[in-house]
Formats: structure tokens, sequence, C-alpha cells
């Protein structure tokens, strides 16, 4: 018998130390988790959004912005007359008194019932103080100027997870600065889980977005988006650009493109108008590449501006193909200057061959070609450059010219900018200054990209360039009294292996006054129909948009 008492009591001590280790187990070993399920059955956390930051120009003026509005909330427990507020809020809210009555749950304490209610109809609900009925901020993105700078701005939409996402332009390259740290308030509830706190406490964590300062001047960009809309209207053409920059800084002061769309109603557009051509259409450039190329030669010693082009009489064969000027006359035994003044393409196949495939190559990427700029912008395009290997004479050739070399209107007006600015590149940007959520300001400083030449090869263009707005085919059009350096390009457009004979890019490129360069700017136009030459279309908005600029800017004439 006492081997059956041993037996008990070891069966019973063993089970007591096993009692023993279970409780140690849950309330040391897994205390700590035990405490946050505890916690977990009666409180929860709320996602509380951050205020997205305000986009200003210049001027500090909010181009983008937040629109407050309201959502309304019912707490049903604190509902007296329940069919009474159903009623009263069907008729204020032009909500079907079904689709309330079917939200009001008994076991459900804080019901949203209507979002984008705004501050005078918030009022007028409120006065009406009626029971269980409470209200919460949103804020949902508003642009002041309408659709000024659509596509270099960007906009708002949802993401997957139907969060509030910026896309394309500078509301996607700044997404996670504009949008700031999302927060969260903690909700307690009984242990049936009614909320004991049904509305929310301080936020915690999170903070709101920051604000974008841009180089971006309000007046500029208008003239720019008018003038290009008049003159998309008067030469009949597909669509167009301007961009303006500060040579000396690499502020951009206005980027305007046509078709464009609306913020506000992004979803109504074509997703191929979110995208900002400036940055991400790539076109052969034509004769407004020939100031780079001269450049690029005057600056390696190849030649002078008096050196004599003596292949310049008729056309030229090159590897085989016959090249021609592009109206068929030549200038026999012109110089550099007359070149660049009748935009002779003989003349820069000259230049061209005597620069080199090696030499070619090196001054374009010093120039930035096959680069990215690395503007602050969503959705730059980088198209590059031929690998030596598959550069032949005849490509060399027709470099020379702009045909045969894609670049993006961004990446020309930038390596166009060194002539401007006694041969140097400053990096582009938009963004001149960041403030972040505590009012803290940090400025943008200039930035040196490269210095392809030197500045006595970039005055001596400079100089080339007057002559050739004074004296070329667009000289009809210049401005009287002001030395502006300025470049006309007709481009034919690559179809199917050839080039179209009765389409052009039309684009105009230069900068003012010379001698103290306030702007660059570029103007581009698709496809006009009323004339294929620049000369006849994209000069006169160019000279126009310059001559509101240089009064804009106060400038008097010089002669």
């Amino acid at each position: 018998m006492k081997w059956r008492y041993s037996f008990v009591f070891s069966i019973l001590v063993l089970l007591f130390v096993l009692i023993i280790g279970r409780l140690f187990y849950w309330q040391v070993v897994k205390a700590e988790m035990l405490s946050e399920l505890a916690i977990s059955q009666y409180s929860g956390s709320i996602k509380i959004m951050p205020k997205r930051g305000t986009i200003k120009t210049s001027d500090g003026f909010p181009i983008a912005t937040n629109k407050v509005s309201y959502s309304l909330f019912v707490n049903p427990t604190e509902i007296k007359d329940k069919n009474q507020t159903i009623l009263t809020l069907s008729s204020l809210l032009d909500v079907t008194k079904a689709s309330i009555s079917a939200s009001l749950l008994p076991d459900r304490f804080w019901v949203p019932i209507r979002s984008g209610i705004e501050a005078k109809e918030k009022e007028r609900i409120e006065e009406m103080q009626i029971p269980g009925v409470g209200f919460e901020e949103r804020y949902t993105r508003f642009y002041p100027e309408a659709s000024v700078a659509a596509q270099l701005l960007g906009f708002v939409g949802k993401n997957d997870a139907g969060e509030n996402k910026g896309y394309v332009g500078l509301e996607g390259f700044y997404d996670r600065f504009l949008m700031g740290k999302e927060g969260y308030v903690v909700q307690f509830s009984d242990a049936l889980g009614r909320p004991i706190i049904p509305r929310k406490t301080s936020m915690l964590g999170g903070s709101d977005g920051g604000n974008l300062r841009l180089s971006l001047d309000r007046s500029i960009q208008f003239l720019a988006e008018q003038k290009l809309k008049a003159g998309i209207e008067r030469y009949g053409a597909a669509g167009g650009m301007i961009g303006i920059m500060d040579p000396q800084t690499g502020d951009i002061l206005a980027m305007a493109s046509s078709p464009s769309f609306s913020q506000a109603q992004y979803w109504k557009y074509d997703e191929s108008l979110y995208k900002n051509p400036f940055i991400t259409n790539t076109y052969e450039p034509g004769s407004t590449l020939k100031p780079i190329i001269m450049a690029s030669a005057l600056d390696a010693g190849i030649i002078t501006p008096q050196t004599i082009c003596n292949i310049c009489a008729g056309p030229v064969s090159v590897s085989g193909y016959e090249l021609h000027t592009w109206n068929d006359k030549y200038y026999k035994d012109s110089n550099m200057i007359e070149v660049i003044q009748h935009s002779d393409n003989i003349g820069m196949v000259f230049v061209a061959l005597k620069l080199g495939s090696d030499k070619m190559i090196s001054y374009l990427t010093k120039f930035g070609m096959g680069k990215s700029t690395g503007i602050d912008l969503q959705g730059e395009t980088v198209p590059s450059l031929k690998p030596r290997s598959a550069w032949y004479d005849v490509d060399l050739a027709t470099t020379g010219f702009g045909q045969g070399i894609s670049v993006t209107p961004i990446e020309l007006l930038t390596a166009f900018s060194a002539l401007a600015n006694e041969g140097k590149i400053m990096k582009p940007h938009v963004v001149t200054a960041f403030e972040n959520s505590n009012g803290e300001v940090f400025k943008v400083p200039a930035k040196v990209a490269s210095t392809p030449i030197s500045a006595k090869t970039a005055k001596i263009m400079a100089e080339i360039l007057v002559n050739a707005v004074e004296k070329g085919e667009a000289q009809w059009t210049k401005l009287k009294g002001y030395r502006i350096a300025g470049k006309t390009g007709t481009a034919s457009i690559p179809v199917k292996g050839h080039y179209d004979p009765s389409s052009t890019i039309a684009s105009f490129i230069g900068f003012a006054p010379v001698d103290k360069p306030k702007f660059v700017m570029l103007v581009i136009l698709e496809k006009p129909t009323s004339s294929i030459y620049a000369a006849e279309t994209a000069a006169p908005v160019f000279f126009d948009v310059a001559g509101n600029l240089l009064n804009y800017y106060g400038i008097p004439p010089s002669e």
C-alpha cells in the first residue's frame, strides 16, 4: 500500500511542477505578448493622414495647395430619434434614407455618412445641433490657377490602396516630401468592443508634408502659355512647347506645353497627356544643334570664325550619300560666321568632318548629350549617343547639321545655356527651397554641371549668333534695338526609314540680352501647316515672348 501512496504523491508533485511551470511560462515568458493581446482587445489605432505640403511659385503664391472639406460621421448610440435623424440628414446631404438607415447599426459607434462637405454646409448642419453627428477634416488637392503648368506640377491621384499619391512632374518627384508622415490615434473600447472614447484624441507620431518654393515665375509662365497657344493656332501646329531658363543659375522660369490637361479632373484625359514633353519627348533638333557643333570646333582650335569652307560651292557626297542645303542655295568660300548666318548644312558638314568622330562624341558628352540633366521632375527621358563603333562618316556629317541624333528639349536648352554663361552649364532645377513642417527653410544652391567650352569660345559663339539674328533668314522677326543671340531649326521628321518632306519640327533657341543674359529660351512647334520653316513660325513666337520678357525685366534697347 505504501508504494501506492508514493506513486500518487509523485503524480501530484509532477502535476504541481507542470502547473507552476505553465504559470511561469504565461506570466513571465509570454507576459509581454499577453499584455499586447489584452491591449488589442480593448484598444485600437486609427490612421490619420497628414496634410500634404504646398507648392509655391517664386512670388510665394500657392500654385498647388489643399482645399479643406469635411466628412460627416454619426454615432448611433447618441441618436435620440433615429427616424427623425435619418430624415434630416437625408434632406440636408442629398443621401437616400435607405443608405443612412443601413449604416446605423446598433453595434457601430462612428459611421461615415458623406464626405466632401463644404465649410458653409458644415456650419449649417452644426447649427441644428443634431445629437450623434460629428465632422472630421479632409484635404483635397487644389490648383488655384487651374491647369497652368499642369505637366510641370503633376497631380495627386489614388494608389492601389486608395491612398493619395503624387504622379508625374513635381507632385511625383517630391511625393514623399510633400506627403509627410502618417500618424495615428488610440481608441479604447469596453469588453463588448464598444468605444469608451468614440472620437479621436491627440495624434501620435506623424507630421504634415513639407512645402516647395519654385523658381517658376507666374507672370512668365502665363506669358509662355498664352503665346504658345496663339502660335499653335496661328501656324496650324499639332502642338508645341516653350522652356525658359536663367542661364546663370539653372532656374526654370517657365515650362509650357500643349496639348495639356487639368489636374483637378485628370481622369477625364488620356494618360499620354500627363507626361511633360519638354523632358520626355525626343526629336532631331536640326539647325538648333549647329551652334553646339560650331562652338565645339572653335573650342578645339580646329577652326576660327574666319575659316573658309572649301566644299560649300554645291552638294557633297559622303559615304555614297549626297547631302544638300535646306534650300538648295550654296555659298562658295563662306566663312564660319556666314555658315551659321545662312544655316548652311554643307558648311556644317565641313565643320563636323574636321572635328572628327572622337572629338564630336567628346564634346557632345561634355555638353550633356546622352546623359540626364538631373532636373527635379519625374519622367525625364535620356536618349543615348551611339557607341563609337557605330559612327560612320555620314553619321558624323549629318550630326553636324542636327539630323540623325536625338535629344530632349531640356537637354538642348541646358546645353545651349553654356553659350550664354561663359561656357558653364548649370544644373537645371525647378525647386529653389524646401520648407519642412517645423517651418525650417533649406535653400537649393545653384550647381555647375559641366564646363564644355571656354568663356572665350562662348563669347565668340554668342557674337556669331547675334549676326545670325541680324542677317539670317529670320531677321524680319528680330527686335529693334536689342542684341539677341539665336538660331532657327527646321528638322525633318523620320518616318519608316525616311524623312517626311511635308512635316517638320520648327524651333528657335536663343538668349538675351547678349551682354548679360537674363534668359535662354527654346520654342518648338510640332508640324506647323502654314509653313514648314522655323523662320516663319517658331521664330516669330520666340521674339514675341522675348520682347515681353525684356519689357518685364525693365531692360531698355541698347541701340
